[in-house]
């Protein structure tokens, strides 16, 4: 398959109204760990995903990994690979060079994020000096530069930093003004979350398709993170049912798939327009999540 029919799937997808199913990936540290991301690789790539996403690490800190990756996973795979690009800590001549890079290793498409201050989701927000300031910017950048097709982040509990939803709102249908032609959300554990984000977004014009993101717990010290993470609590009603049985790992495990099944079989059974993986490199859950949908023989 060519970097073109690659690029060219998710965009067709979109535009037709089909359903996208894909996997974030992000750029391991150590050697180990990078042979453990292409095992990952390999085992996801036979449910034949819409894309692959690779995670480009805080102020740049993975962006030779997260190129490198992304352009391997473009030349040695059947996957099409979805750069991600932030605004932290970077010149808008470093961000520039960073697309030429992904568009050099046939990578068209790209998710334009903020990111994350260094100290954290919660931290205060202070854009490079010579830099972008908001997400908008940097997908308009993005479209000027060739012929990309940008994604961009949506928040069902709401931005870490925001003043409130209608804010987030407004922000969403922006980056859609600016050319971002579809949004991954945040993960979520709720339902009705993702559609009353849905429903704030159409209210103010955003029209684009927003792919819910979900990931199953595998362990219950993950559950201490998602809070500080999504910029919710992790629901009571699901936390009890970890409780108890906390000490069993395969437990927590099968009951982490169990929610995560449950969860999807609700988002596109009301017509969410595919599902979106966080996998923190491992395949497992989300495969037995994936094949119990009726997802991997597609």
């Amino acid at each position: 398959m060519t970097h073109a029919a690659k690029s060219a799937n998710l965009a067709e997808v979109l535009r037709t109204g089909g359903q996208s199913f894909s996997f974030e990936l992000f750029p391991p540290k150590t050697d180990e760990g990078e042979r453990a991301l292409w095992q990952t690789v390999r085992e996801l790539e036979r449910l034949s995903p819409t894309f692959v996403s690779v995670t480009y690490g805080a102020g740049g800190s993975t962006r030779d990994r997260t190129v490198r990756i992304t352009e391997e996973i473009a030349e040695q795979t059947t996957l099409m690979p979805v750069g991600h690009l932030t605004c932290v800590s970077s010149t808008r001549e470093e961000i520039r060079e960073v697309i030429a890079e992904y568009a050099a290793a046939g990578v068209r498409t790209i998710l334009a994020l903020r990111g994350d201050p260094p100290g954290g989701p919660s931290a205060p927000w202070v854009p490079h000096p010579d830099g972008i300031e908001h997400a908008d910017e940097l997908v308009a950048l993005i479209k000027s530069l060739g012929d990309f097709t940008v994604g961009v982040a949506a928040f069902p509990d709401g931005h870490p930093s925001s003043i409130d939803h209608e804010v987030d709102a407004r922000v969403l249908a922006a980056k859609q003004d600016a050319g971002a032609e579809f949004a991954i959300t945040q993960f979520f554990f709720r339902a009705r979350d993702y559609f009353d984000l849905v429903e704030r977004a159409q209210s103010h014009g955003c029209t684009i398709p927003i792919i819910p993101g979900l990931m199953p717990v595998t362990n219950v010290a993950q559950i201490s993170r998602f809070a500080e993470l999504s910029g919710a609590a992790f629901p009571s009603e699901l936390l009890g049912r970890f409780e108890v049985i906390k000490d069993d790992e395969n437990a927590v495990r099968e009951l982490g798939v169990e929610i995560a099944t449950s969860l999807s079989d609700e988002l596109l059974g009301q017509g969410a327009p595919g599902l979106h993986f966080y996998t923190l490199n491992r395949s497992t859950s989300t495969a037995r999540v994936y094949e119990s949908l009726g997802l991997g023989s597609r």
